[in-house]
C-alpha cells in the first residue's frame, strides 16, 4: 500500500529545502508526493529552468494566490487545499517554516483530522508584530509531529507546555544545510555571476534587506544603508535588491556609492555567499547559509530565531542601528572564527523521512 504525502509550499527557499525530502521520498516505491504551490511569493526565478537545474519535482497543482491581504491569502488557501485534500486523501501533510501557506495547510489539514507534520518547528522570534511568528506558532500547536532544527527549538516547545500535548517532538537538524551541501557541487558550474561582477573572493560583503521594518520605515532604511556606505569605503558591498525597495530608494532620493544588483538565483546566490568576507542581512534563512558557508553574519533586525549563532559567537544583531553594524563589521573582519562546530546537524533529509515513516 502506498502512503501519499501532501507537501504544501509557497516560497522559493521552501521548494529548495523541499527537494531534499523530494529526493529520498522517490527512493522508496512504497510512498508517493503530491506538491502543491499556493504562488504566495511569486517569484520570476520560478521558471520551468529553476524546477529543472534544482531537480525539484514540478508542483502537481499551482493555485496562483498571492497579493493579497494576510487573512483573504490564507483563506483563499485553505479552501483550496481543503479541496487538494478530498481529491488526493493524502496519508499525511507537510508544510515548511512560517509562512502564510504554511499557516493555511496546517489548518486545513486538521480541520479534515489529517496528521500534520512541521519541518523547522519550535522557532520563535518574541515578536508577535511578525505574521511569521503567528504562523509558526499556531501551525506548531495544531502538529501532530514537530520537527525542530535545533536545540533551542526545542527548549522553546518544552517552555511552551509542548510536552504535554498530543504531539511528538523531535530534533532532526536543518534541512537547509543538506541542501546548501547538495548544491555547493554545481553552483560554481552553474553561475556566472562571480565572473560577471568582477568579484575577488574574501574582498566584499554580501548584504540583503527585505523585510518590512525596514524596507517600509524611512528612518531605518536611511540608517542600514548609511551603515552599509560606511563599510563599502573599507571594502566592496554588494546588494541584490528586490525592485520594490529600489523604488523605495528611487521615490526618496537615498543614493548610495556601493554596488546594487538585481535579485539573484539561488545558485547565484551560494556563489555570492562562499567568495564573501561576511554578510549582513534581516533574512532569516541566510544567517544560517552563512554559517553553513562558514561566514559571520551581521543581523540588521532587533531579533534572531537562530540564536545559537549569536550564543556562538557567529553573529551579532544591530537592528537598524548604523553604529552597531560598523562595529559588527570591525569585529569581525579580522577575527578568525573556527566553524566546526555541530549547530544543524547532518543527514538531516533521511531522518526527517524516517520520522514521517513512523508518525
Amino acid at each position: 500500500m502506498t502512503t501519499k504525502i501532501l507537501t504544501i509550499l509557497g516560497a522559493r527557499p521552501q521548494f529548495v529545502k523541499a527537494a531534499v525530502l523530494s529526493r529520498i521520498i522517490k527512493k522508496h516505491l512504497d510512498f508517493e508526493e503530491i506538491i502543491v504551490h499556493t504562488g504566495q511569493h511569486y517569484d520570476s526565478n520560478m521558471s520551468e529552468i529553476f524546477f529543472k537545474e534544482m531537480e525539484i519535482p514540478l508542483p502537481k497543482y499551482f493555485l496562483n494566490i498571492n497579493g493579497l491581504s494576510h487573512g483573504a491569502m490564507t483563506g483563499q488557501m485553505m479552501e483550496k487545499i481543503e479541496e487538494i485534500i478530498i481529491k488526493e486523501k493524502p496519508n499525511v501533510v507537510v508544510v515548511y517554516g512560517d509562512t502564510n501557506s504554511t499557516l493555511a495547510g496546517a489548518l486545513a489539514t486538521k480541520k479534515m483530522n489529517l496528521k500534520l507534520v512541521h519541518i523547522e518547528a519550535g522557532l520563535r522570534s518574541y515578536n508577535m508584530n511578525m505574521p511569521e511568528e503567528i504562523n509558526r506558532i499556531i501551525t506548531d500547536r495544531i502538529g501532530d509531529l514537530l520537527l525542530c532544527p535545533t536545540d533551542s527549538a526545542v527548549e522553546n516547545l518544552k517552555k511552551e507546555g509542548f510536552e504535554h500535548f498530543s504531539t511528538k517532538i523531535l530534533k532532526t537538524g536543518d534541512i537547509m544545510l543538506d541542501a546548501v551541501k547538495y548544491y555547493s557541487n554545481v553552483s560554481a558550474e552553474k553561475s556566472k555571476i562571480y565572473k560577471q561582477l568582477n568579484l575577488i573572493s574574501g574582498k566584499f560583503v554580501l548584504a540583503t534587506i527585505h523585510r518590512q521594518e525596514n524596507t517600509d520605515d524611512l528612518n531605518n532604511l536611511k540608517r542600514i544603508f548609511d551603515g552599509l556606505e560606511q563599510i563599502n569605503k573599507d571594502i566592496k558591498v554588494v546588494l541584490p535588491l528586490h525592485p520594490r525597495t529600489r523604488k523605495i530608494l528611487q521615490q526618496n532620493q537615498i543614493s548610495c556609492s556601493f554596488e546594487i544588483i538585481e535579485p539573484v538565483g539561488y545558485f547565484d546566490m551560494l556563489e555570492l555567499l562562499k567568495n564573501c568576507l561576511m554578510v549582513v542581512t534581516d533574512s532569516g534563512g541566510l544567517q544560517k547559509e552563512a554559517f553553513i558557508n562558514q561566514k559571520p553574519v551581521i543581523i540588521a533586525r532587533e531579533e534572531t530565531e537562530w540564536v545559537e549563532l549569536v550564543e556562538n559567537g557567529f553573529a551579532k544583531i544591530v537592528g537598524s542601528s548604523t553604529e552597531k553594524m560598523v562595529a559588527a563589521f570591525d569585529y569581525f573582519k579580522s577575527l578568525k572564527l573556527d566553524f566546526n562546530k555541530d549547530l544543524y546537524g547532518a543527514d538531516v533529509g533521511e531522518k526527517i523521512f524516517d520520522a514521517i515513516k513512523h508518525i
